[in-house]
C-alpha cells in the first residue's frame, strides 16, 4: 500500500514520542509531511531522550507529560487523526519487582487512554504495540496470531490486557485500532543505559566499550529480531489501512538467530569485545521463555509487510550511529 500521501498534514500524537520506536517514527512522519505531537514522560530509565529528535524539532510539538494523566490524555487527544499508542514499560524484571508501576502504565493507562479517546475524539485511528512476551513460553514455533497467550512474567499479562482494551473498544465503541506484537527491535536511539529493555542494545555497549559479554546458560535460545526503520513501516502500513481495524499482528524476520550467535555477529562488526557463559541468574530463569520466533504471514498477506533489513546491514547501521553518538547515550 502507498501511503506516501496520506499522512501529509494529519494531525498525528505519538505516546513514548521521545523513545526508541516513537522517534524513529516521529522522524518518519515528519519526512512524510505529517504535523506531529510527541508525549513523553522522560522518566530516565524508559528510554525517552531529546536528542532522539535532533534535526527534526522545529517539525514537532514535544509535550512532556504521563500517560497516567488522564486529565492531560483528554486535552492532547482532541482534533488528531491518529494515535499511534507506544507508550509502556518493556522490563520483564522491572514488572516482577514493582509489579504496580507496570500495571499503572501498560494496563490502566492504555484504558484511560481509550476513554479519552471515546469521550473526545471517537474518530482517531490507533495503532497499539503489543509485544512476544505475551505469549510466554511457546507450545510452537514459529508462533502465529492464534497461539494461546500464557505469559512468564507481569509484563506480558498487562500488554495483554492492554491489547484487549483496543480491541474491545474497536469492536463496541468503533474506535479503529489495531495491535502490532512486536518481536525484539533494534537500532538507532534505542536506550543504553541498561539491560532492561532486551539484550541486544546491551550487548552493542559493551562491545563499542570492549568489554565482556554475559551469556545466560548455553546461549542457544532462538530470537527474531527486527530493526526500527521495518517497524515503523509495519506500524505506518497498519494506521493507514481500515483492513487492520481490530486485528492483530506478529511482527517478526523468519530468520531465527541465537544469543550466542548475536553476541557474535556483534562482536566481529565492533571488531571489539569478548563473551562468556554465566549461570542464569535466579530471577530471569524464572521467567525466561526459552526459544521464540514468529510467524509474520498473516500481516504479510494482509497489508504486504515484510521486513526488508538483514541483520548484518541492521547491526552495521546500529553500531555506526552509536560510535557517533555513544555521549548522549551512555551518559
Amino acid at each position: 500500500m502507498d501511503y506516501a500521501n496520506l499522512y501529509r498534514n494529519k494531525k498525528v500524537i505519538i505516546t513514548g514520542g521521545l523513545g526508541f520506536i516513537g522517534s524513529n517514527l516521529a522522524r518518519r512522519l515528519a519526512g512524510l509531511g505529517a504535523d506531529i505531537t510527541l508525549v513523553d514522560s522522560l522518566i530516565p530509565s524508559y528510554g525517552g531522550n531529546l536528542y532522539n529528535i535532533k534535526d527534526i524539532e522545529s517539525k514537532v510539538t514535544v509535550n512532556i507529560a504521563d500517560v497516567r494523566d488522564a486529565f492531560s490524555m483528554n486535552y492532547l487527544i482532541r482534533g488528531k487523526d491518529y494515535l499511534f499508542n507506544l507508550a509502556g514499560t518493556l522490563s520483564h524484571i522491572d514488572s516482577m519487582e514493582d509489579p504496580y508501576t507496570d500495571l499503572e502504565i501498560n494496563c490502566r493507562s492504555q484504558l484511560s487512554i481509550l476513554e479519552a479517546c471515546r469521550n473526545n475524539n471517537s474518530d482517531i485511528k490507533i495503532v497499539f504495540a503489543g509485544t512476544r512476551g505475551q505469549y510466554g513460553k511457546v507450545d510452537y514455533l514459529p508462533v502465529n496470531e492464534k497461539h494461546l497467550m500464557h505469559p512468564s512474567d507481569i509484563n506480558g499479562i498487562n500488554n495483554i490486557a492492554g491489547e484487549m482494551y483496543h480491541m474491545l473498544y474497536n469492536d463496541i465503541y468503533s474506535i479503529r485500532a489495531v495491535s502490532l506484537r512486536l518481536t525484539n527491535t533494534y537500532g538507532p536511539r534505542h536506550q543504553m543505559r541498561h539491560p532492561r529493555q532486551g539484550f541486544l542494545n546491551w550487548f552493542i555497549r559493551l562491545a563499542i566499550d570492549d568489554q565482556t559479554i554475559e551469556i545466560y546458560g548455553d546461549g542457544k535460545q532462538l530470537r527474531d529480531f527486527n530493526y526500527a526503520d521495518d517497524v515503523v513501516e509495519a506500524i505506518l502500513l497498519a494506521g493507514a489501512n481500515d483492513k487492520a481495524n481490530g486485528e492483530v499482528f506478529n511482527l517478526g524476520s523468519g530468520n531465527p538467530i541465537s544469543v550466542v550467535d548475536t553476541a557474535e555477529k556483534i562482536i566481529q562488526l565492533t571488531g571489539k569485545g569478548r563473551y562468556k557463559f554465566v549461570l542464569f541468574p535466579d530471577d530471569k530463569k524464572k521467567i525466561e521463555v526459552g526459544d521464540y520466533y514468529a510467524d509474520y504471514s498473516k500481516i504479510k498477506v494482509l497489508l504486504g509487510w515484510e521486513p526488508k533489513v538483514n541483520m548484518k546491514e541492521g547491526l552495521m547501521k546500529t553500531i555506526d550511529f552509536y560510535i557517533k553518538n555513544k555521549k548522549y547515550y551512555w551518559a
